[in-house]
């Protein structure tokens, strides 16, 4: 399906998924907004898209983390658009072993009061829009039990706020006909085999991104739960 005018924004996309997601919205016609806590690393995955003469794409700057940044990424882009149509909370900091106090706050600051805050936000451009979906990649470490990634414990208790936050935003949502889309990813691969055996890549969740914000509006597909073969 192509996304020609739609206008995307999508956080931690200065690299890995959050760059791969970026690129494949403007390949499909989209213009997208993408932030990274890093402005360097934004205009750089900016410029690759550009290059390319697909949809065109804006860098901007955005620590989740930092309730400042993000009110100034929302305003900032707030200035270049009169709407939103897809907002895709991708931007997270992920960690393993042992971590520093403060790195706990940034885990969980980032995640889960960033995604809180920016979503709050965009709400009155999404509102705008005429086909209006909120996408989070939230990770398996956000369902109940779940004990199978590696991660920081920090992380696990982002990744439950999330799922908390857009759990109950799809239902207050809903008779607005905005869609809120979760995924639940296991610990994932960038690249790899796209076989039964093999671990799951990011094309393969990006591919559900796509297929979730391309159906018709009356398909309101609210979480995509993944079987975790390794």
């Amino acid at each position: 399906m192509e996304f020609d005018d739609m206008r995307v924004v999508v956080t931690g996309a200065g690299r890995d998924t959050g760059l791969l997601l970026a690129e494949t919205f403007a390949a499909r016609g989209a213009r997208v907004f993408l932030a990274a806590r890093d402005q360097g690393a934004a205009s750089r995955a900016a410029d690759v898209i550009n290059q390319r003469g697909t949809g065109p794409a804006e860098a901007f700057r955005c620590d989740l983390a930092d309730p400042g940044s993000v009110r100034e990424f929302a305003a900032a882009v707030a200035g270049r658009t009169e709407r939103i149509d897809v907002l895709v909370n991708n931007g997270a900091m992920y960690r393993e072993g042992e971590i520093s106090d403060a790195v706990v706050e940034q885990i969980i600051a980032g995640a889960a009061t960033g995604t809180v805050l920016l979503t709050q936000h965009l709400l009155p451009l999404l509102r705008r829009s005429e086909r209006p979906d909120i996408v989070t990649m939230i990770s398996g470490c956000g369902e109940p039990g779940n004990h199978r990634s590696s991660a920081h414990p920090a992380f696990y208790a982002a990744k439950h706020a999330q799922a908390g936050f857009a759990g109950i935003l799809s239902h207050r949502l809903r008779p607005e006909g905005i869609r809120v889309i979760s995924l639940f990813p296991p610990d994932f691969v960038q690249e790899g085999p796209r076989t039964a055996g093999s671990a799951l890549t990011a094309r393969s969740v990006v591919d559900c991104v796509m297929f979730a914000v391309g159906q018709p509006r009356d398909c309101f597909i609210r979480e995509f739960r993944f079987e975790q073969v390794r």
